[in-house]
């Protein structure tokens, strides 16, 4: 948990269903709701919890400027293998250098990283 700050397998919350919708991401699929509504965009960092805002550090001046996004950079470029403070350095890189064609390149590796099912647990 310090490392990831998340529950990388056998997480005893999660159904054999709900595990069968996060291997192939589909548990996201709802949130696509949440950009409909304006509150959340296709592409861009991911939300972060309340409670991780001091671990987040001055981070959090930069991701809070932007929208999250249902997938974004981290998740195509490591997804749960990487640390909490990668995930931040990565979603601090994506607000600081977007750009449609990364946005586009994003989109292109979430397809792939969702078929080959890569970081799912």
């Amino acid at each position: 948990w310090e490392r990831f700050a998340k529950i990388k397998s056998g997480d005893p919350r999660v159904t054999r269903f709900g595990g069968w919708l996060r291997r192939w991401s589909l548990d996201e699929f709802s949130q696509l709701i949440n950009v409909l509504k304006g509150e959340m965009s296709v592409i861009g960092p991911r939300p972060y919890l309340l409670r991780n805002r001091k671990k987040m550090g001055e981070s959090i001046d930069t991701i809070a400027k932007a929208l999250p996004g249902i997938t974004g950079l981290w998740q195509v470029s490591g997804k749960n293998e990487l640390t909490f403070q990668d995930r931040l350095k990565l979603d601090e890189y994506y607000i600081r250098n977007w750009s449609l064609w990364m946005d586009f390149v994003i989109s292109l590796k979430t397809v792939k990283v969702v078929l080959r099912r890569e970081g799912a647990y």
